[in-house]
């Protein structure tokens, strides 16, 4: 029997607010199953130790946000289906969220980004 990937909930947090709800993949298969295949995303999907994404098989465009060690936005980008991105070296966490998320949550650049999982607190910066 195959077994299902491994997702915790979250909250993203920036400035003292919640921008939204989130996945966290815990393990190696939730980080390759990601988004793919969904027509429809709510919230955000955040994958830590991760430099670069693809978007085969993703059904929607996304909004990526890569974030440093300190959890500090470094880079954005949209991509849409079928696409490869360039790694981003200094990345250590990665946020996907449906296209035009990250203007409806006024995240920008420099932003510091909280991943609270909800089962502890923070995901600390990784070391």
């Amino acid at each position: 029997m195959m077994s299902q990937p491994q997702f915790a909930s979250a909250w993203l947090v920036s400035n003292g607010r919640v921008l939204a709800s989130a996945d966290i993949a815990l393990t190696p298969k939730a980080r390759r199953q990601g988004v793919i295949g969904k027509h429809h995303i709510d919230g955000a999907m955040v994958i830590p130790q991760c430099k670069w994404i693809h978007s085969l098989g993703v059904k929607v465009a996304l909004d990526v946000a890569y974030l440093n060690s300190a959890n500090a936005v470094i880079k954005m980008q949209r991509l849409k289906p079928m696409r490869i991105a360039l790694p981003v070296a200094q990345s250590r966490i990665v946020v996907e969220a449906a296209a035009g998320s990250f203007a409806r949550w006024g995240l920008k650049l420099g932003d510091t980004v909280e991943v609270r999982d909800t089962r502890t607190e923070v995901i600390a910066p990784a070391q």
